[in-house]
């Protein structure tokens, strides 16, 4: 049976993290230690939690429960993630659940992959949609060729967050959010890719503005002729999580869950003249991915987790994204600077 310590209890460790634990537990009773999950919040104490046991620091959690039958999760902001993943290899934990993305840059992901390395830790990224039964749907109709080759797709991640952007400022652009799960998606999708335009704007709420948090758009070219298109607007006032399919012969148009308020997905099968179908299915991605995780965590066995490759081409995606968006900005205020010379 396997512990659970979780670092940082922010809107993704207690909020999401630790009730699909819950459920995980419920669901498969012997894989999880019947001790209560241990906490730790940088940034202050967690709130009281039934069943959570608090710890001032990293080294009272080692302390608690034994850092090799432990799985760490770590849902601190991912500015300060190497350096608390470094911490935790020194003191025993190897099993880590990182949450996306697992970088926000080239240096950053430079530094996860040293310390991996050197501590020969068992890294699993939090991209969930991965494990989503609409996924699942998705790469079994691009792999059968039932509707001929797959030629475009298109990603829209909408859904209003000017309230904890402008409290907790804890990424730096949008294309730090939601759209890392969306582009894991996409690569396993369609392959590798090269970016072929990005944008972002910033968030506008009254006289508040915060820079790059407003909107992020990707396009990619992939290497096998697909190309893809992914915009995820965080000023929407609407939430949609939908991914759309062009093939040759039929158009996929799927609907991820939104929220916590209910864990369905839709998928629309168009054909040729109109014809369509619909499936509605049950689809709680987050305990099926941390199910998995515990399940290959178990069987002690360690190695890399078949998504990483993907996690790691979709920093580097993001980072190059972030490059042109910056360049692209340089490039205007130059403009601007030189008319208002003239």
């Amino acid at each position: 049976m396997l512990h659970t310590l979780i670092v940082g209890m922010g809107r993704a460790g207690q909020g999401l993290h630790l009730p699909s634990l819950v459920k995980v537990r419920a669901a498969a009773p012997g894989l999880l230690a019947r001790a209560p999950i241990v906490a730790f919040d940088p940034l202050g104490p967690p709130a009281d939690v039934p069943g959570l046991v608090r710890a001032a620091s990293l080294e009272e959690a080692a302390r608690c429960c034994p850092p090799a039958r432990t799985v760490a999760h770590l849902c601190t902001p991912p500015q300060v993630r190497a350096a608390l993943l470094d911490r935790l290899a020194g003191l025993g934990y190897r099993k880590i659940i990182v949450e996306k993305p697992l970088a926000v840059d080239l240096p950053g992901l430079a530094e996860v992959a040293r310390i991996r390395r050197r501590w020969g830790l068992d890294v699993t990224v939090a991209t969930h949609w991965l494990d989503s039964g609409l996924t699942r749907r998705l790469r079994a109709a691009v792999a059968a060729g039932e509707f001929g080759a797959l030629r475009r797709i298109r990603v829209v991640q909408n859904k209003p967050r000017f309230t904890r952007s402008i409290a907790a400022r804890d990424h730096p652009t949008a294309f730090d959010v939601e759209l890392p799960h969306a582009l894991a998606v996409v690569l396993s999708l369609a392959g590798g890719a090269r970016v072929a335009d990005a944008s972002w704007e910033d968030m506008v709420l009254g006289r508040t503005r915060v820079p790059r948090l407003g909107r992020a758009r990707l396009r990619l070219e992939h290497a096998a002729g697909v190309r893809s298109e992914i915009d995820s607007d965080l000023t929407s006032p609407v939430r949609e999580r939908s991914i759309t399919l062009h093939f040759d012969r039929a158009v996929l148009v799927g609907h991820y869950p939104c929220s916590d308020a209910d864990h369905t997905a839709q998928l629309r099968t168009v054909r040729p003249g109109g014809d369509a179908t619909r499936d509605v299915f049950a689809d709680d991605a987050f305990p099926a991915f941390l199910y998995g995780a515990y399940v290959r965590y178990a069987r002690s066995v360690s190695s890399m987790h078949r998504t990483l490759p993907v996690q790691v081409d979709a920093v580097r995606l993001l980072a190059e994204a972030k490059r042109m968006c910056a360049a692209d900005g340089d490039r205007r205020e130059e403009a601007r600077g030189a008319a208002a010379i003239r």
